[in-house]
């Protein structure tokens, strides 16, 4: 025992010896040391012994003694990792702020701290939120947010800045505060970037950057200066006038005022739609008459960005002075009178609440009347007594404030020795009022009879509305003086002519009822009876039918049926549409247009003699003249100078009708249709043919004085009817008769082309034309005298003279450079000139036709 207190003494000197000497080298050291540590996370301590210790006190890591604020650390913590080193691992690690020390058993017996570290734990700051700011008139812009979790430990807070070219000065939290103030004054109508950042010794986060106008953010100061005005035009209102903040010569404002009585608790407010424009005063409408009322107000950017202003002072006034909205509650008491024939009564009447005397009253006016008596009092208190005698009375009171009366009471005083006789049946409302030592109180009433009795009279019942099942019925309350007793119930009875009667009860409150269940175009007859207590009375009859069809059935039906039928009526024109060349060939067959037929697009430019095999190329331009034809038949009974009349007739009608179209080709070069010059009797039409022409004749002059190179014969396309003369090729006869010599031709036709020629020419003889015909071509002018010759002799030589005007005219054409004029008289060339091929040609018409054309 004693041994061992030395070695303790010497082990105590040694440390302390060792402390005082080198407070710098310690016995060992924990690393690390100062350890903070994120909560929730695990960690772990080593302690290093140096070798001096373990040498002296004759230990090792083994010896080593973890502990916690003093307290140990199970040994399960522990690890060894040699002879100097012991570690100790925590896991898990909470919330902590403990001093952890690593302690040694010196000889294996005292336990002896060697090192401590003060260990903390905490969490990493989390992105601060809902960053705002705010700039106060007249202040700097203060920003605030929401920091997030607690960390337990230091962090520092930091609001930073800048515009698009420059940045601000940093604004630093204060500790324990969301919110930092910057220094410098805040430019309006200049957009800035603000941003929050957190540190401490576990991470750094930043905030959202958020950007913005800072006139977006003002929070102006308040109207100042509130006062209220009240107006005697109206009783009703009062104008609320202010002094608005500086910020208003920046920035439009809005406002929000609240008004209450000056003992009422709770605030009303003024709709915000009606203050949402800069101004100074507003007028307040909707108010009590001679009410007091405490305003106050705030003021904000108009379109709704920042933030309120505070409120205002309050501010109070007094609405103008009404006319009293109601009469005072009028009685009186009756007592007895020392003198004979009076009595004495007392009128009393209660004082008007505020909300209705609508001012202060000044006085009360009391009207007595009787016989044809009237009295006046003006009364400033609440009661009146006078003397008055035995007969009945009608009182009337008036209260009167600075602005008018009220409404009268009236009051009954009735004669002294009345006695009442109440009847039956009849309604009686009965008052009864408590006066109270310091006035009357309030009024109760109720409705009586003396005895009840069934109605007099029962309800008229009538439809309000009628559907196909069911009918509203609707009635008016019986008037008081009928019904005789409180009514209890009505009955509705309804039937039909047949059906049993339905019986319904309703209550005596309503006045409508519904019917249900009924049948559709039903005849009901329905009547009603009131009940008492004592009995019901039924009221008149009534009937009503309903409808066969709900409202609205009728339209589901013929609605889709219209539907339907439209649907279809489009379907059929659709189908018609795309059908309708199909319908047309059966209803509406095609009329051959003259105007499209081949003949309006024949040219004046014909291919060679025997070229027939393309009209396109035969006629190429389109441009063909009309065809005028004039018949002359020879005929003895009538002298010849009258046909040449009517040739000459003829002639001036053509220039007359010059320039129509003819409808032949529809070309606005050709005339309109003329009637053949015939001195026969017979007029017949060749429209009443019902042929078809096959073939046509087409002759035509020189286009500016170029004579033809050809006569043409051209198969027509055209379809209309035949002339008489195609159907007949019998009289077809003018070649025959001309080669025999018979001296007499029967008829003649003359074709004359004027397209693209004057008129005037048709004057010239034709004939003095034909004496420039070269020499080339005299063999057909032969042939031409030959058949001049031919019809001399029948007809002489005026007539003669005739033919060859017209018959030259179509076959000459104006004579051109280095070209020779030809002779070729229309309708005869088959005959004259042999060397040409023959073809069908019909070259004659009966009496009153026209030539094919």
């Amino acid at each position: 025992m004693l041994m061992l207190q030395i070695w303790l003494v010497q082990a105590l000197l040694y440390l302390t010896t060792e402390s005082i000497g080198d407070l710098l080298e310690p016995c060992g050291v924990i690393h690390p040391e100062s350890p903070l540590i994120e909560s929730g996370s695990n960690f772990t301590a080593l302690c290093v012994l140096k070798e001096k210790c373990i040498d002296y006190f004759n230990a090792n890591a083994s010896y080593i003694i973890w502990k916690t604020n003093h307290l140990p650390v199970p040994k399960e913590q522990y690890t060894i990792i040699n002879r100097t080193t012991s570690s100790v691992t925590f896991t898990n690690v909470g919330l902590l702020n403990v001093l952890l020390t690593c302690n040694i058993l010196t000889f294996g017996q005292i336990e002896q701290n060697v090192y401590g570290v003060l260990v903390r734990s905490g969490l990493p700051p989390e992105k601060p939120k809902n960053l705002d700011c705010m700039v106060k008139e007249g202040m700097n812009m203060m920003c605030h947010w929401d920091p997030g979790r607690e960390t337990y430990l230091e962090t520092n807070f930091t609001v930073k800045s800048e515009w698009a070219t420059e940045e601000f000065a940093d604004c630093r939290a204060k500790p324990d505060t969301n919110s930092c103030t910057v220094d410098y004054y805040p430019v309006y109508f200049v957009n800035i970037e603000i941003w929050v950042e957190a540190l401490n010794a576990l991470g750094k986060v930043a905030s959202d950057h958020i950007n913005f106008d800072p006139i977006d953010k003002v929070k102006p100061n308040p109207p100042s200066n509130l006062s209220v005005i009240n107006s005697e035009e109206l009783s009703s209102i009062l104008k609320l006038t202010w002094i608005n903040p500086n910020i208003k010569s920046v920035m439009e404002l809005k406002y929000d005022i609240r008004y209450r009585t000056k003992d009422a608790s709770t605030w009303s407010q003024i709709p915000p739609e009606d203050t949402t424009s800069t101004r100074s005063s507003f007028t307040v409408q909707d108010l009590n008459p001679f009410t007091e009322y405490v305003f106050k107000i705030r003021c904000m950017k108009d379109d709704g960005k920042g933030f309120w202003s505070e409120w205002s002072e309050d501010a109070s006034g007094i609405t103008y002075e009404a006319k009293p909205s109601k009469a005072p509650s009028f009685w009186y008491k009756i007592s007895p009178s020392h003198t004979h024939g009076y009595r004495s009564v007392q009128l009393i009447w209660k004082t008007l609440p505020p909300f209705e005397a609508n001012g202060k009253i000044l006085d009360y006016e009391v009207t007595l009347r009787w016989k044809s008596h009237l009295r006046n009092y003006t009364v400033n208190d609440t009661k009146l007594t006078v003397n008055l005698t035995n007969d009945p009375y009608i009182a009337t009171l008036t209260a009167r404030n600075r602005v008018g009366k009220s409404d009268a009471s009236v009051l009954t005083i009735p004669t002294y020795d009345f006695k009442g006789k109440l009847e039956e049946s009849k309604c009686y409302l009965i008052t009864v009022t408590p006066v109270y030592a310091n006035g009357p109180g309030s009024p109760e009433s109720v409705k009586a009879y003396l005895k009840q009795a069934p109605p007099s009279k029962g309800p008229t019942v009538r439809t309000k509305k009628v559907g196909k099942n069911e009918a509203v019925l609707e009635w008016d309350q019986l008037p008081v003086d009928v019904q005789n007793g409180f009514i209890r119930n009505y009955t509705i009875f309804y039937r039909t002519i047949i059906g049993n009667e339905t019986a319904v009860n309703v209550d005596s409150s309503h006045t409508e009822y519904t019917l249900s269940s009924l049948t559709s175009d039903t005849l009901y007859m329905v009547r009603m009876t009131a009940y008492t207590d004592e009995g019901g009375k039924d009221g008149p009859e009534f009937t009503f039918t309903t409808p066969k069809f709900a409202q609205g059935e009728i339209e589901a039906i013929v609605v889709p049926v219209c539907l339907a039928f439209l649907l279809t009526t489009l379907l059929g024109v659709l189908f018609c549409f795309n059908k309708r060349d199909l319908i047309k060939k059966h209803i509406w067959p095609n009329v051959p247009d003259p105007s499209k037929s081949h003949i309006a697009q024949w040219s004046p430019h014909t291919p060679p003699r025997h070229n027939f095999d393309s009209k396109d190329q035969m006629y190429s331009d389109g441009n063909f003249t009309d065809v005028s034809v004039v018949e002359i038949e020879a005929n003895d009974k009538k002298p010849f100078p009258e046909d040449l009349k009517s040739l000459d007739l003829f002639k001036k009608e053509k220039i007359s009708t010059e320039g129509h179209s003819s409808g032949i080709g529809g070309s606005s070069c050709m005339s309109s249709s003329r009637p053949s010059i015939s001195s026969s009797d017979e007029n017949e039409s060749a429209q009443n043919t019902s042929s078809t022409v096959q073939y046509s004749t087409v002759v035509h002059s020189g286009y500016r004085h170029q004579v033809p190179s050809v006569q043409v014969f051209s198969r027509s396309e055209s379809t209309q009817p035949l002339l008489d003369s195609e159907e007949r090729p019998e009289d077809l006869q003018l070649v025959e008769n001309v080669d025999s010599n018979d001296g007499v031709l029967p008829r003649q036709q003359y074709f004359k082309q004027n397209c693209s020629q004057p008129e005037t020419s048709t004057d010239i003889s034709h004939f003095e034309r034909s004496n420039h015909v070269s020499s080339g071509n005299e063999e057909d002018f032969v042939k031409q005298q030959q058949i001049s010759d031919h019809i001399s002799q029948a007809y002489g030589f005026e007539q003669m003279k005739m033919f060859q005007e017209v018959t030259t005219a179509d076959g000459f054409g104006p004579e051109t450079e280095g070209q020779v004029e030809r002779f070729k008289p229309g309708g005869m060339e088959a005959a004259i000139d042999e060397g040409m091929p023959k073809s069908y040609l019909p070259q004659t018409v009966r009496q009153g036709g026209y030539m094919p054309q």
